[in-house]
């Protein structure tokens, strides 16, 4: 099964860079999320492709997609549904919401307020919505991507902690390379739109049951008690960090796991290695860390404080699972 989630996984990254030029840290991102069950962040300046990609992952998904533009009037109302009455009949009636979808876009999230930014909690913790006390199920794939611009931005709110913790991962978007950018340049010369990505050839390569299957090869993947042990102390060392007011919660250890699971079997392994907690770490970590105002104003981020843990904390040397044992000759 790892060699069907490693094929998957090319397919989704091979079509993703048919309609955008680098941005490798943040398509691993999308696809580990994508793989394990869980949601993503990406920050960016506007213009770096954030929006892109998430349209783009939904047609090659080939799943239901609904996008909101949080906006500072947005309701929580306007997200999750209401209940409407009916003057002819006499009766009450629900009306689902957009977040009634496999791939939900939360465009630009920080920039309604919190109460707005909440309506979403449950949703992405326990794959449901409560409307006027009626709890109705989400679809199967349910899967939030949500782009935020840089949170020193006007007219931008801080996610809460109790919102960025349920991101699985958060991933930035950064300015392209010379090369890259030249390359988006020749791409729009020869008529490159990515307004109309149909007709730019980009369809599905998987289906929503495919990745559904896939998640349950994910979670197959081999994890010793090394390897375990070697999450826990990451986590904890997060706590202890003197630069932090808020270190990593139980969550976001549970995430680090799923994570590891999804790189290993990204690569086709059946077992995860602690390279594989290293390449997730930063992404699951650091934006769910608090760092202290002193620190900050020295210069102290999250990502240097993950570095610093991972160098900290002593690598496990057995991943692989043991042998099966053979019975006497």
């Amino acid at each position: 099964m790892p060699a069907s989630v490693s094929d998957a996984a090319r397919r989704l990254r091979d079509g993703l860079h048919e309609v955008v030029v680098g941005q490798e840290s943040t398509i691993f991102a999308l696809l580990v999320a994508l793989l394990s069950g869980g949601h993503v962040l990406i920050e960016g300046v506007p213009g770096t492709a954030k929006t892109l990609l998430v349209r783009a992952l939904a047609l090659l998904l080939g799943a239901d997609f609904r996008r909101i533009q949080f906006t500072p009037d947005l309701m929580p109302a306007d997200v999750v549904g209401t209940t409407v009455f009916n003057p002819k009949s006499g009766e009450f009636s629900t009306r689902h919401g957009p977040i009634f979808t496999n791939l939900l876009l939360a465009d630009e999230i920080n920039r309604t307020p919190p109460k707005t930014q909440s309506s979403l909690l449950e949703a992405m913790e326990e794959r449901q919505v409560t409307i006027d006390g009626v709890s109705a199920p989400l679809p199967q794939l349910f899967m939030v991507c949500a782009t935020q611009n840089p949170v020193e931005y006007e007219g931008t709110y801080p996610l809460p902690e109790a919102q960025l913790d349920r991101f699985m991962v958060k991933s930035a978007t950064g300015y392209p390379s010379r090369e890259q950018e030249l390359e988006l340049l020749a791409r729009s010369a020869a008529g490159f739109n990515a307004h109309e990505l149909e007709r730019a050839g980009l369809a599905a390569v998987t289906s929503v049951d495919e990745i559904a299957a896939l998640r349950s090869a994910v979670r197959s993947i081999h994890l010793s008690e090394g390897l375990r042990s070697y999450v826990y102390d990451i986590v904890a060392g997060t706590r202890n960090a003197a630069d932090l007011t808020l270190g990593a919660s139980p969550r976001a250890g549970l995430h680090l796991l799923l994570a590891a699971q999804a790189a290993a079997a990204i690569d086709g392994r059946e077992y995860a290695t602690p390279d594989d907690v290293k390449d997730a770490a930063s992404v699951v970590l650091a934006h769910r860390l608090i760092v202290r105002p002193e620190a900050e104003v020295e210069g102290v981020t999250a990502t240097a404080i993950v570095e610093r843990v991972l160098q900290a904390v002593p690598v496990p040397k057995e991943a692989q699972p043991e042998p099966a044992a053979t019975g006497p000759a």
